[in-house]
């Protein structure tokens, strides 16, 4: 066999994986994890890896989808090959979930990567390597004009993404398929060919066999071509994300934490408008909405502030709605439902849930998706009250009936819920929680605080801090 240092091919794979690594400055003996499909490309990364940094610095994962019947001997044939270059080797298997519209490949891919991360975080590994090359690239260019993307799109996959749960770097995505399998046959490495990638169904096996043939006929470099445009792309992208900082900065709320001031938001013209938006989504964790939905979030936004009516506003995306409240513009859960103003309308109907207080710090609440808590504190504040007060009868924990009255200080006057909530600026949708009587005078609300009526301050005695978590707040 002929060493993969005296062939071109060898020197081409070994001198992209050490720069790759080089460049993103990882410590000298940095745990590298290398994604092994068991493919021509991850063979060669893998092989690669390991000549070039040795077996003890490198591990296989393997992600298992369980969507060929090949699978099991994919990841045997995976393992076996690890094994061979004394390198460790993991498997995790991964059911393949669709969320709705989204393709089986997409799925399929979000899965991987996060059984990868998972398993980069179990193995310490300070980097993932993957085998994407330069057709690959090529390839997801053309998926991206042909879908009609924006930049972000056209940048296709970067070379590098340091921030995340783990590094990711892909070494290989300058060179061809062709040189890969030079490489592979110089060291007479064996792989395995996925059968689906043969079905033209899937948008990326038809580019592959019936389109990227005819333009290497007539565009023999488009490969390098289509690079240069995702680089392009990735330039753009940076400048577009800078001047969506420069906007957030300015934009964000200095009430609501997470929050923009939806004037300042309204008065950016359409286009830094939708950037922002775009950009804001991408920094709360939310799937990426398109440029339609996105246009359309910002015509009801204008629509509603022109009628003055942005407290009714609800545009839902991704499992999350986005809502506005005082000039407060932000994302909330989508899944609690648009609750009604329950001193206008009527509540939503839960079964009250009581609890004989013995101490505990916690009390879970399902069907209010949160849990009330009770924590020790050692002098008297706002939100606390005496032990005694919890023991004094069954605290019970139900909906709003409406009309509700409480005392926030001892020497203030009763108030509506209704009334509090308002001065609080509450919005109407936060407003359906439970609230926490003892036995049957209400004690504590959230968002507003404990019932002086049913509660006195207390200066002695052990004391109890009363707050109410949602499930998203618990660690």
């Amino acid at each position: 066999m002929t060493s993969a240092t005296e062939t071109p091919a060898g020197r081409l794979v070994f001198e992209a994986l050490r720069t790759a690594v080089s460049d993103a400055a990882l410590p000298p003996d940095a745990l590298l994890a290398v994604a092994l499909s068991g493919g021509l490309d991850s063979t060669v990364l893998l092989d690669a890896a390991v000549h070039c940094f040795g077996a003890r610095r490198v591990v296989a994962l393997h992600v298992h989808h369980g969507l060929s019947p090949n699978a099991n001997a994919w990841a045997a044939h995976c393992e076996r090959f690890a094994a061979s270059l004394d390198v460790p080797y993991a498997s995790r298997h991964v059911d393949v979930a669709r969320a709705g519209g989204e393709s089986l490949e997409a799925a399929a891919r979000d899965a991987r990567y996060d059984a990868l991360d998972d398993l980069c975080d179990e193995y310490g590994a300070s980097a993932l390597l993957i085998a994407h090359h330069a057709d690959d690239q090529a390839e997801t260019v053309l998926l991206q004009l042909l879908r009609g993307a924006g930049v972000a799109g056209l940048a296709a996959m970067a070379p590098q993404r340091l921030g995340g749960a783990t590094p990711r770097l892909r070494p290989l995505l300058r060179l061809l398929r062709a040189q890969l399998e030079q490489y592979a046959h110089e060291r007479d490495l064996s792989w395995i060919d996925d059968e689906s990638n043969a079905d033209t169904r899937y948008s990326r096996n038809a580019l592959r066999h019936d389109v990227l043939p005819v333009l290497a006929v007539h565009f023999p470099g488009f490969r390098d071509a289509l690079a240069r445009t995702a680089s392009h792309a990735a330039s753009a992208q940076r400048l577009l994300d800078q001047l969506a900082r420069i906007d957030l900065d300015r934009a964000e709320s200095a009430d609501e934490p997470g929050a923009l001031a939806l004037d300042a938001f309204l008065a950016l013209d359409d286009e830094r408008a939708i950037n922002l938006m775009r950009f804001w989504i991408r920094s709360r964790g939310l799937l990426a909405a398109s440029t339609a939905r996105i246009a359309d979030m910002l015509r009801q936004l204008r629509d509603a502030a022109a009628a003055r009516d942005g407290h009714a506003l609800r545009v839902d995306h991704a499992g999350y709605c986005l809502r506005a409240y005082r000039n407060a513009l932000f994302w909330e859960p989508g899944d609690s439902g648009d609750a009604p103003d329950l001193d206008e309308g009527a509540p939503a109907a839960r079964v009250p849930v009581e609890l004989r207080w013995q101490g505990e710090e916690v009390w879970r609440l399902p069907q209010w998706r949160g849990s009330f808590v009770f924590e020790p504190v050692d002098r008297a504040a706002d939100d606390a009250v005496g032990e005694g007060v919890l023991r004094a009868a069954t605290l019970v924990a139900r909906s709003r009936a409406g009309g509700e009255r409480m005392r926030v200080a001892g020497e203030a006057p009763s108030r509506t819920l209704k009334n509090l909530f308002q001065e609080r600026g509450v919005p109407a949708w936060k407003r359906d929680v439970p609230l926490l009587f003892v036995g049957e005078a209400l004690l504590f609300v959230p968002h507003v605080g404990v019932n002086r009526e049913a509660a006195p301050n207390a200066a002695h005695g052990a004391l109890r801090r009363i707050s109410w978590r949602p499930d998203l707040l618990l660690a």
